[in-house]
C-alpha cells in the first residue's frame, strides 16, 4: 500500500483542495446543526472511510439521514432511512451550484436545515451562494488525496490504541480540513477568557493533538505535526524522531513537524510517523508532568520503539 502513495504536490491541485474544502465546509456545518452537543466540538466532525468521507447519523426535521463524499466514484451521497440520493462532483460545479444543489435535495427529503452559509477559519470569504470563482474538481488529485487521507487515518487509528486515556476519535476538521486525533491528561487546562467560545471548548482541558494535513498557504506541504496545550516551557528541547522531524515555530507556541515527502522517503513510512507521533507524545507528556507511565495501553510498544506494523495493515 505504501508504494501506491502519492506525493500530493500542494501547488498541482490547490484550486481543487480549495474547492473541495469548501464543500466540505457545507456539509459540516449541515452536521454541526442537526447533532447533539459533544464535548470539544467532536460531534461536529466527519469521519474517513474506504471512499472518502462522511458526517455522522444526524436528524433534523424528524428525519434522519447521513451526507459523505464518495472520491471514488465521484458523488456527494446522501442517505435517509428509505432513499439514497447523490450529487455528481465534477470540474465547473462552483461552491454556489453546489450550496443550491445540496440545499434543495434536502428539501426534497424533508430536512429544512438552516446554517451560517459562509467559510470559517479559512481565507476564502465569499458565501456559499455566492461563490462562483470555486469550481475546479481534478479527479486524479481527488483520488491521490483520498488515498493518503486513508493511508494516514489508518497509522494514527493504530496509534491511539497504544493510549488508555481519555481520546478523541481520529477524525476530520472541516473548518482546517486537516486530519487529526488528540489525547488528554485528564486535568482541566487553565481558562481562556479572551477566548472564542469554539476555542475555550476545543482547549478546556490539557491535551496533545497530532494531525496531518494536505498543506495550506502558511504550510505548503502536506505535513504531520503535533502540539500541547498548554506548551510546557522546556518542550522544544526535547529530541523527536525520526531525524528529518523538527519543532517548527507558530506565533507563541511550537509544533512538532514531519513533512510527508520525508515520511514517503523513509524506507518503512508507516513506522516512520508512528515513530514521530510517539516521540512528539513523549515530550509533550514529560514536560507537562502528565502521568506518562500510567496511561500506556497494553498494545503500547516499548517506548522509544516502534512495533512492527500489522499483518491487518499490510
Amino acid at each position: 500500500m505504501t508504494d501506491a502513495l502519492p506525493a500530493l504536490p500542494y501547488d498541482a491541485w490547490t484550486a481543487t483542495k480549495d474547492t473541495l474544502h469548501l464543500w466540505t465546509q457545507i456539509v459540516g456545518k449541515i452536521q454541526l446543526a442537526s447533532t447533539a452537543p459533544r464535548n470539544h466540538w467532536w460531534h461536529a466532525t466527519l469521519k474517513v472511510d474506504e471512499r472518502g468521507y462522511a458526517t455522522g447519523p444526524m436528524v433534523h426535521d424528524g428525519v434522519h439521514f447521513r451526507i459523505g463524499f464518495d472520491l471514488i466514484d465521484h458523488d456527494l451521497w446522501i442517505r435517509t432511512g428509505d432513499r439514497d440520493e447523490a450529487i455528481p462532483l465534477r470540474d465547473g460545479l462552483s461552491v454556489s451550484e453546489f450550496y443550491y444543489s445540496l440545499e434543495a435535495l434536502l428539501r426534497e427529503l424533508g430536512v429544512h436545515v438552516k446554517i451560517k452559509a459562509e467559510p470559517f477559519g479559512v481565507p476564502m470569504t465569499t458565501p456559499f451562494a455566492d461563490d462562483t470563482e470555486h469550481a475546479s474538481y481534478d479527479r486524479a488529485s481527488v483520488e491521490d488525496y483520498r488515498r493518503a487521507l486513508f493511508w494516514a487515518n489508518g497509522v494514527f487509528d493504530e496509534f491511539q490504541g497504544w493510549f488508555s486515556g481519555k481520546s478523541s476519535p481520529v477524525q476530520l476538521f472541516w473548518h482546517s480540513f486537516d486530519l487529526a486525533t488528540a489525547r488528554f491528561s485528564g486535568r482541566r487546562a487553565p481558562d481562556m477568557p479572551d477566548a472564542d467560545p469554539v476555542t475555550r471548548e476545543a482547549y478546556s482541558h490539557e491535551v496533545i493533538s497530532f494531525g496531518w494535513w494536505p498543506g495550506d498557504p502558511a504550510t505548503p506541504e502536506p505535513t504531520f505535526y503535533s502540539y500541547t496545550h498548554p506548551e510546557p516551557d522546556t518542550l522544544t528541547q526535547q529530541p523527536l524522531r525520526p531525524p528529518t522531524a523538527r519543532w517548527a515555530p507558530t506565533g507563541m507556541t511550537h509544533q512538532a513537524r514531519l513533512p510527508w515527502a520525508d515520511a514517503l522517503a523513509s524506507p518503512q513510512p508507516r513506522d516512520a510517523v508512528l515513530d514521530f507521533l510517539q516521540s512528539a507524545y513523549a515530550a509533550g507528556a514529560k514536560t507537562a508532568d502528565w502521568p506518562y507511565d500510567k496511561l500506556d495501553s497494553s498494545f503500547c510498544p516499548d517506548r522509544g520503539h516502534v512495533r512492527p506494523t500489522s499483518t491487518a495493515n499490510g
